[in-house]
């Protein structure tokens, strides 16, 4: 297998995945990469989900990007640069391309995009463990992964395909993130547990992973990211965005032990 060389001027690549769609994985990378951004760090938000690129529509900007030279300008929004197969492929028409195409469209996107200086790069994978996923990690130095589920068996039998799918890459697993865990009535405040309770931090004690936390299902999450303004724009002092900060700081510290263990990471110029 080839070296996997660095990206140029990131510093961390956190890939955030899934083992089956549905699972609120995107949301999670945006929230993510705006608490990130939100607390003082360069960050970047690479869509990899080609064949269903939601983040320039959670993000609220959708424009071609612009081009110096051979490199392709990012763009950006709420301190976060952004790359994604929707801003060269906006609207409904679907993106029909086998494994090779789609390789050479995240190497693209990972060494031809301007990034900058980053701390992070946040990858939103696309659901499952096919040609995208392995292409990124066989060519690319992951810092880590974030591994998204529900607490449903039936999605918590698919994040744990994706667990073993990073373990057999080679790629470390920050930890597991149990989105939509809870709802809280809007009325009595009750917690309701709409899709079971506890079963990712189950899971990740099972596989001897870190539980990074949970997140619950919030009428508000949905909204921003249907309009553009995702929940985390309002900051880590509101209530309803606390919990993506909280865990973008979990991230920061297991991808800064993962980091460590790696060793340092070399890092190269254009």
């Amino acid at each position: 297998m080839p070296p996997k060389l660095p990206i140029a001027g990131v510093r961390n690549l956190i890939a955030v995945g899934s083992g089956k769609g549905g699972v609120g994985k995107t949301t999670v990378a945006v929230n993510l990469a705006i608490a990130l951004a939100g607390t003082g760090h360069k960050v970047g938000l690479l869509d990899a989900d080609v064949y269903g690129p939601n983040v320039p529509l959670m993000m609220g900007i959708n424009q071609p990007p612009a081009a110096i030279g051979e490199r392709i300008q990012p763009l950006s929004n709420y301190g976060v640069k952004l790359m994604s197969m929707g801003f060269l492929s906006p609207g409904d028409k679907p993106l029909v391309w086998r494994g090779p195409m789609l390789h050479s469209v995240i190497q693209q996107f990972l060494r031809g995009v301007d990034w900058g200086e980053l701390d992070y790069l946040v990858i939103d994978l696309p659901p499952g463990t096919g040609d995208v996923q392995l292409s990124l990690i066989q060519t690319a130095p992951v810092t880590g992964a974030v591994v998204v589920t529900t607490p449903s068996d039936v999605s918590l039998e698919d994040a744990r395909k994706a667990v073993r799918m990073f373990e057999q890459v080679k790629v470390p697993i920050l930890g597991i993130v149990e989105n939509m865990s809870f709802l809280t009535c809007p009325h009595c405040e009750e917690r309701i547990d709409v899709f079971s309770t506890g079963g990712g931090k189950r899971t990740a004690q099972a596989m001897n992973v870190t539980f990074i936390g949970a997140l619950p299902l919030d009428p508000h999450v949905r909204i921003g990211g249907d309009t553009g303004k995702p929940i985390a724009t309002f900051g880590s002092e509101d209530k309803r965005a606390q919990a993506y900060y909280e865990i973008a700081d979990s991230v920061v510290k297991l991808a800064s032990e993962a980091a460590s263990v790696k060793g340092p990471t070399m890092t190269i110029s254009d």
